[in-house]
Protein backbone atom coordinates (compact mmCIF):
# COMPACT_ATOMS: atom_id res chain seq x y z
CA UNK A 1 0.00 0.00 0.00
CA UNK A 2 1.13 3.29 -1.36
CA UNK A 3 1.36 5.71 1.69
CA UNK A 4 -0.88 8.90 1.81
CA UNK A 5 1.89 11.17 1.25
CA UNK A 6 4.35 9.75 -1.80
CA UNK A 7 0.40 10.18 -3.72
CA UNK A 8 0.12 13.56 -2.70
CA UNK A 9 3.64 14.57 -4.09
CA UNK A 10 2.89 12.59 -7.23
CA UNK A 11 -0.12 14.89 -8.38
CA UNK A 12 2.08 17.83 -7.03
CA UNK A 13 4.39 16.43 -9.36
CA UNK A 14 2.35 15.60 -12.11
CA UNK A 15 0.56 18.93 -12.07
CA UNK A 16 2.87 21.36 -13.75
CA UNK A 17 2.17 19.47 -16.93
CA UNK A 18 -1.81 20.01 -16.78
CA UNK A 19 -1.28 23.32 -18.71
CA UNK A 20 0.68 21.93 -21.24
CA UNK A 21 -2.03 19.11 -21.61
CA UNK A 22 -4.67 21.39 -21.91
CA UNK A 23 -2.94 23.21 -24.78
CA UNK A 24 -2.08 20.39 -26.54
CA UNK A 25 -5.66 19.14 -26.64
CA UNK A 26 -6.61 22.54 -27.63
CA UNK A 27 -4.22 23.05 -30.56
CA UNK A 28 -5.59 19.67 -31.57
CA UNK A 29 -9.30 20.95 -31.87
CA UNK A 30 -7.88 23.83 -33.60
CA UNK A 31 -6.16 21.99 -35.97
CA UNK A 32 -8.70 19.53 -36.62
CA UNK A 33 -11.50 22.81 -37.04
CA UNK A 34 -8.76 24.77 -39.26
CA UNK A 35 -8.74 22.12 -41.63
CA UNK A 36 -12.36 21.12 -41.91
CA UNK A 37 -13.23 22.79 -45.21
CA UNK A 38 -17.09 23.06 -45.03
CA UNK A 39 -16.61 25.40 -42.22
CA UNK A 40 -15.49 28.12 -44.51
CA UNK A 41 -16.96 27.70 -47.31
CA UNK A 42 -20.70 26.77 -46.29
CA UNK A 43 -21.67 30.12 -44.49
CA UNK A 44 -25.05 31.29 -45.51
CA UNK A 45 -25.56 34.33 -47.03
CA UNK A 46 -28.99 36.68 -46.97
CA UNK A 47 -28.06 37.50 -50.73
CA UNK A 48 -28.66 34.06 -52.74
CA UNK A 49 -31.44 33.77 -54.18
CA UNK A 50 -31.90 37.62 -54.28
CA UNK A 51 -30.76 40.09 -57.04
CA UNK A 52 -27.09 41.27 -57.26
CA UNK A 53 -26.13 44.35 -55.16
CA UNK A 54 -26.34 47.73 -57.37
CA UNK A 55 -22.32 47.82 -58.10
CA UNK A 56 -21.30 50.70 -59.67
CA UNK A 57 -16.81 50.87 -59.75
CA UNK A 58 -14.52 52.28 -61.56
CA UNK A 59 -12.19 50.52 -63.63
CA UNK A 60 -8.90 49.76 -62.66
CA UNK A 61 -6.85 52.29 -64.83
CA UNK A 62 -3.90 51.11 -66.36
CA UNK A 63 -5.33 47.41 -67.04
CA UNK A 64 -5.88 46.96 -70.52
CA UNK A 65 -6.92 44.16 -72.70
CA UNK A 66 -6.20 43.64 -76.78
CA UNK A 67 -4.71 47.33 -76.13
CA UNK A 68 -8.44 48.68 -74.80
CA UNK A 69 -8.58 49.65 -70.81
CA UNK A 70 -10.42 46.86 -69.28
CA UNK A 71 -13.77 48.02 -68.00
CA UNK A 72 -15.37 48.45 -64.35
CA UNK A 73 -18.12 46.95 -62.81
CA UNK A 74 -21.77 48.37 -64.22
CA UNK A 75 -24.90 46.11 -62.81
CA UNK A 76 -26.05 45.75 -65.58
CA UNK A 77 -22.95 43.12 -66.75
CA UNK A 78 -24.85 40.56 -64.47
CA UNK A 79 -27.97 40.04 -66.49
CA UNK A 80 -26.23 39.06 -69.93
CA UNK A 81 -25.33 35.29 -69.23
CA UNK A 82 -23.76 33.14 -65.72
CA UNK A 83 -21.73 36.21 -64.24
CA UNK A 84 -18.52 35.14 -61.69
CA UNK A 85 -18.19 38.10 -59.41
CA UNK A 86 -14.72 37.07 -57.60
CA UNK A 87 -13.46 39.74 -55.13
CA UNK A 88 -9.77 39.70 -54.43
CA UNK A 89 -6.84 41.57 -53.88
CA UNK A 90 -3.00 41.69 -54.47
CA UNK A 91 -2.17 41.27 -50.75
CA UNK A 92 -4.56 38.00 -50.38
CA UNK A 93 -2.04 34.80 -50.17
CA UNK A 94 -5.45 32.82 -51.16
CA UNK A 95 -6.29 34.88 -53.44
CA UNK A 96 -2.91 33.55 -55.53
CA UNK A 97 -3.60 30.12 -54.84
CA UNK A 98 -7.48 30.51 -56.38
CA UNK A 99 -6.20 32.36 -59.19
CA UNK A 100 -5.30 29.68 -62.01
CA UNK A 101 -8.57 28.10 -61.16
CA UNK A 102 -10.02 31.47 -62.17
CA UNK A 103 -7.93 31.75 -65.17
CA UNK A 104 -9.71 28.22 -66.59
CA UNK A 105 -12.60 29.30 -65.46
CA UNK A 106 -12.37 32.00 -67.77
CA UNK A 107 -11.93 29.97 -71.02
CA UNK A 108 -15.43 28.89 -70.71
CA UNK A 109 -17.76 30.28 -72.87
CA UNK A 110 -20.61 30.09 -71.26
CA UNK A 111 -19.73 32.40 -68.35
CA UNK A 112 -17.53 35.18 -67.55
CA UNK A 113 -15.46 36.44 -64.61
CA UNK A 114 -15.95 40.15 -62.91
CA UNK A 115 -13.35 41.09 -60.17
CA UNK A 116 -14.14 43.83 -57.91
CA UNK A 117 -10.53 44.52 -56.06
CA UNK A 118 -11.04 45.23 -52.42
CA UNK A 119 -8.96 47.14 -50.73
CA UNK A 120 -5.85 47.16 -52.49
CA UNK A 121 -3.97 50.07 -54.57
CA UNK A 122 -4.51 50.31 -57.82
CA UNK A 123 -0.38 49.63 -58.69
CA UNK A 124 -0.08 46.67 -56.11
CA UNK A 125 -3.40 45.10 -58.16
CA UNK A 126 -1.84 46.27 -61.48
CA UNK A 127 1.76 43.75 -61.03
CA UNK A 128 -0.47 40.92 -59.52
CA UNK A 129 -2.55 40.87 -62.75
CA UNK A 130 0.61 41.61 -64.69
CA UNK A 131 2.29 38.74 -63.00
CA UNK A 132 -0.75 36.15 -62.81
CA UNK A 133 -2.90 36.94 -66.06
CA UNK A 134 -5.87 38.28 -66.29
CA UNK A 135 -8.88 35.92 -65.86
CA UNK A 136 -11.47 39.29 -65.66
CA UNK A 137 -14.05 40.77 -68.17
CA UNK A 138 -14.48 43.60 -66.19
CA UNK A 139 -12.47 44.72 -62.73
CA UNK A 140 -14.07 47.16 -60.52
CA UNK A 141 -12.35 49.04 -57.94
CA UNK A 142 -13.14 48.96 -54.28
CA UNK A 143 -10.85 50.58 -52.16
CA UNK A 144 -12.37 51.46 -49.08
CA UNK A 145 -14.58 48.95 -49.41
CA UNK A 146 -17.73 50.00 -49.30
CA UNK A 147 -19.28 47.73 -52.26
CA UNK A 148 -17.66 44.55 -50.25
CA UNK A 149 -20.52 45.74 -47.76
CA UNK A 150 -23.20 45.44 -50.26
CA UNK A 151 -21.89 42.05 -51.58
CA UNK A 152 -21.71 41.00 -47.63
CA UNK A 153 -18.37 40.13 -47.90
CA UNK A 154 -16.61 38.52 -45.10
CA UNK A 155 -13.03 38.55 -46.19
CA UNK A 156 -10.96 37.67 -49.47
CA UNK A 157 -11.59 35.53 -51.61
CA UNK A 158 -15.08 35.41 -52.15
CA UNK A 159 -17.14 34.20 -55.63
CA UNK A 160 -20.63 34.83 -56.20
CA UNK A 161 -22.35 33.31 -59.38
CA UNK A 162 -25.24 35.02 -61.00
CA UNK A 163 -27.42 34.28 -63.12
CA UNK A 164 -28.90 35.60 -66.25
CA UNK A 165 -31.26 37.35 -64.33
CA UNK A 166 -28.98 38.95 -62.38
CA UNK A 167 -29.51 36.89 -58.94
CA UNK A 168 -27.03 35.32 -57.22
CA UNK A 169 -27.30 31.59 -56.81
CA UNK A 170 -24.13 30.75 -55.19
CA UNK A 171 -21.94 32.23 -52.33
CA UNK A 172 -18.32 30.76 -52.28
CA UNK A 173 -15.93 31.89 -49.09
CA UNK A 174 -12.45 30.88 -49.49
CA UNK A 175 -10.30 30.05 -52.70
CA UNK A 176 -11.62 28.16 -55.53
CA UNK A 177 -8.86 25.15 -55.75
CA UNK A 178 -8.91 21.32 -56.30
CA UNK A 179 -11.35 20.85 -53.33
CA UNK A 180 -13.95 23.05 -54.56
CA UNK A 181 -13.80 23.35 -58.61
CA UNK A 182 -16.28 20.50 -59.21
CA UNK A 183 -18.40 22.08 -56.82
CA UNK A 184 -18.21 25.67 -58.55
CA UNK A 185 -18.54 23.91 -61.70
CA UNK A 186 -22.08 22.17 -60.80
CA UNK A 187 -23.15 25.80 -59.08
CA UNK A 188 -22.53 27.30 -62.58
CA UNK A 189 -24.71 24.58 -64.19
CA UNK A 190 -27.78 24.64 -61.41
CA UNK A 191 -27.69 28.57 -61.93
CA UNK A 192 -28.28 28.19 -65.94
CA UNK A 193 -31.23 26.48 -64.45
CA UNK A 194 -34.90 28.40 -63.63
CA UNK A 195 -34.98 29.15 -59.79
CA UNK A 196 -38.00 26.76 -58.90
Amino acid sequence: MEHPSSQKSFIMRNLRFFPLIIFIALAGIFLIRLGDRSISTNVPSPLVGKPAPTTMLEPLVGLTQDGKQVEGINSKTFKNGITIVNVFASWCAPCRVEHPFLKELAKRADLKILGINYKDSSQNALRFLGALGNPYAAVGIDPKGKAAIDWGVYGVPENYIIDSNGIIRYKHIGPIDSHSIKKISQEIEKAKQPLS
